[in-house]
């Protein structure tokens, strides 16, 4: 598996940590270096990004994840479903 799958493996099981309702779209691939993330819960969406290199990042640096959980947790917290 890549850094990068790993890296997208981790951001979803962060997702599912926080809130196991939630669906996580990530894309394939980065444009401009972005990751453009859906997160879902009920009939509710939002979309937050996140660097190519944090997403690599999250497999080895403590600080990242929990930077990465940070922003996770506010962007569940404005879904209204």
């Amino acid at each position: 598996m890549s850094e990068v799958e790993s890296g997208k493996q981790i951001f979803n099981d962060l997702v599912k940590s926080i809130d196991s309702s939630v669906s996580v779209v990530i894309p394939v691939t980065p444009s401009n270096g972005l990751f453009l993330i859906s997160l879902t819960k009920g009939n509710a969406r939002k979309f937050m990004t996140v660097s190519e290199d944090d997403i690599i990042d999250l497999t080895s640096d403590d600080l990242i994840k929990d930077e990465v959980r940070d922003r996770i947790s506010v962007t569940i917290s404005e879904l209204k479903s």
